[in-house]
C-alpha cells in the first residue's frame, strides 16, 4: 500500500470516527432531556463553558501564549466577540432545543440544512443566482424537509411544530457558524479560535447555569455531562482536525454524514425512537445535498485547473 492511499484511509478513519462520536453526543443528550429534563440553555451553557475550558487547556499545553494572540488585535477581539454570541451560541442552542423539541436524528437532519443557508446567503452577497447544482441541492433539500415533517402524509405534520422551528433554525445557526470565523480561522490556530467563542458564548447563561437548582447533579448525570463535553466537543473536534491533515475539507464533509447515520441508529436502537419510510427517505435526501455540494466544488476546482 502507497503511502498516498496509506493517509488517505488514516483520514478517512479519523473523520468518521469524530463524526460517530457526534453523533454519540446527540443521542446521549436526547437521553438527558428524557430522563433528567434539564432546559436545553442549562445544558448548552454547561456545555460551552467547560467545552471551552478543555479546548483552551489543550491549546495552552500545544501553543503556549499563542493562545492569547488574537486579543492583541481590536478587530479579531470584536469579530471573536461576534462569532461567540452570534455564530457559536445560537448553533448550539438551536441544535439541543430541536433535539428537545423532537429528537436526535431529526435535529441532526435538519442541522445538517445548514448548506442550502449558506447557498441563499451567497447568492443574496453576490447579487448572483445560485449554480444549476446548489439550485438542485436547494429542491432536493426542501422536499426531503417536507418528507421528514410530514412524513410522507401531505395533510399534516408529523413533526411538531417546535421541533421544526428549532431544526430548521438550526440549519441556520449552522450556516452562519460556518460563514462567520473564516478570517479568523484562516489567520490564527482552530483550537483557540474555536474555544474562546465557547467560553464567550457561554457568558449569556452563567447565571442559569450555576443557579439552576431543578437538575438533579447526580453522579450519573454528571458522568453523561463529562462525555458530552470531552467525548463531544474535544476529543470529536481533535478528530476532526486530525483528518483535515489528510483529506479534503469536502472528503471531510460527505463523511460528516456519519454523524445522523449514528444518531439514528443509537436513538432507534437504544432509544426506541420510531423511525418510518418516508422520514428515512427525507433524511437522506437531505443529507445526499452534502454530496452533490462536495461533488460540485470538485469539478469547480478541476475546470479551475483547466
Amino acid at each position: 500500500m502507497n503511502q498516498l492511499k496509506s493517509n488517505k484511509i488514516i483520514g478517512m478513519l479519523y473523520a468518521i470516527s469524530g463524526a460517530v462520536l457526534w453523533g454519540v453526543s446527540g443521542t446521549i443528550a436526547q437521553y438527558l432531556f428524557a430522563t433528567y429534563h434539564p432546559s436545553p440553555v442549562w445544558l448548552v451553557g454547561i456545555r460551552l463553558l467547560f467545552g471551552g475550558l478543555v479546548l483552551l487547556l489543550w491549546s495552552l499545553i500545544t501553543e503556549g501564549r499563542e493562545t492569547f494572540a488574537i486579543f492583541r488585535h481590536k478587530k479579531d477581539t470584536l469579530a471573536l466577540i461576534l462569532f461567540g454570541l452570534l455564530g457559536m451560541m445560537p448553533s448550539q442552542l438551536c441544535y439541543f432545543s430541536a433535539v428537545n423539541a423532537s429528537n436526535a436524528p431529526t435535529a441532526t437532519v435538519l442541522q445538517n440544512l445548514g448548506p442550502l443557508f449558506i447557498i441563499i446567503f451567497v447568492a443574496l452577497a453576490n447579487h448572483s443566482l445560485p449554480r444549476q447544482i446548489d439550485t438542485i441541492s436547494i429542491i432536493i433539500a426542501l422536499f426531503g424537509t417536507f418528507m421528514l415533517a410530514t412524513n410522507g402524509q401531505f395533510t399534516h405534520l408529523a413533526l411538531t411544530p417546535k421541533g421544526m422551528f428549532w431544526g430548521i433554525l438550526a440549519g441556520v445557526a449552522t450556516a452562519v457558524y460556518t460563514l462567520m470565523p473564516r478570517r479568523l480561522l484562516r489567520t490564527y490556530d482552530a483550537k483557540f479560535v474555536i474555544g474562546w467563542a465557547m467560553l464567550i458564548g457561554s457568558l449569556p447563561f452563567t447565571y442559569n447555569t450555576f443557579t439552576n437548582k431543578s437538575v438533579p447533579l447526580t453522579p450519573a448525570l454528571l458522568g453523561w455531562i463529562s462525555i458530552v463535553v470531552v467525548v463531544g466537543t474535544a476529543l470529536t473536534y481533535l478528530l476532526y482536525l486530525k483528518s483535515l491533515q489528510y483529506l479534503a475539507p469536502t472528503t471531510t464533509g460527505m463523511l460528516g454524514a456519519f454523524e445522523p447515520l449514528t444518531a439514528t441508529v443509537l436513538a432507534v436502537t437504544i432509544l426506541g425512537t420510531p423511525l418510518t419510510l418516508p422520514k428515512a427517505v427525507g433524511g437522506i435526501l437531505i443529507l445526499l445535498t452534502t454530496f452533490l455540494q462536495a461533488l460540485g466544488t470538485r469539478r469547480s476546482r478541476m475546470q479551475s485547473k483547466n
